[in-house]
């Protein structure tokens, strides 16, 4: 890939950074916002966009969400990671720009004790429930991940989808509410529409 003279010299400024606070990822772009940087787990050959806010978020004293990444994740700019519990990434994972991913809410909103519309926001009881990023999927812009999903291995996931299930492995989806629209099939090795 051939850049420009300042895109040139900003990389390599990046890259000094990256292998002094970041010495297991490839790049680490900057300006990037990571908070509780020892909350997260960059895997080998870890690289992100500009603009990336990766945080950990402190629900408890002692108490910090954990985002792990795993080998060759490679995300895009303006990627955002809310994590309050556990977000977990697999290998080979590829992200365009503009996503977003949580495992959690500002209040509750289904089943006993919902919180109230009187309440603020900011004051409302942090509820989580882990994301799973399989092996190898492709996560195209603009795409949201809520809070309790598993994304299986090798899926694809459509741009500006909002993913709100867990989807199997090898899958296509589209639209918000994401749905599967196309199945891999090992006999065949193609995929089929559902």
């Amino acid at each position: 890939m051939w850049y420009g003279l300042y895109e040139t010299i900003l990389n390599v400024k990046n890259l000094i950074v990256t292998k002094v606070f970041y010495p297991k990822a490839r790049l680490v772009r900057f300006p990037s916002y990571i908070r509780n940087k020892k909350h997260i787990i960059f895997g080998e050959g870890f690289t992100c966009g500009y603009r990336c806010r990766l945080e950990s978020v402190q629900t408890a004293p002692d108490k910090y969400g954990k985002i792990v990444f795993g080998k060759n994740v490679k995300i895009g700019d303006s990627v955002h990671i809310a994590c309050a519990s556990n977000v977990t990434i697999g290998d080979d994972v590829l992200m365009a720009s503009h996503i977003f991913i949580t495992d959690l809410d500002h209040g509750r909103y289904v089943g006993e004790h919902q919180t109230s519309p009187e309440v603020a926001p900011d004051d409302r009881e942090i509820c989580t429930a882990d994301v799973k990023i399989g092996n190898r999927v492709w996560i195209g812009e603009n795409v949201v991940v809520l809070k309790g999903v598993t994304i299986g291995d090798g899926c694809v996931i459509g741009s500006a989808s909002v993913v709100t299930k867990s989807i199997p492995n090898g899958c296509i989806v589209v639209g918000s509410p994401a749905k599967v629209i196309k199945k891999y099939d090992e006999e065949r090795q193609e995929w089929l529409s559902v």
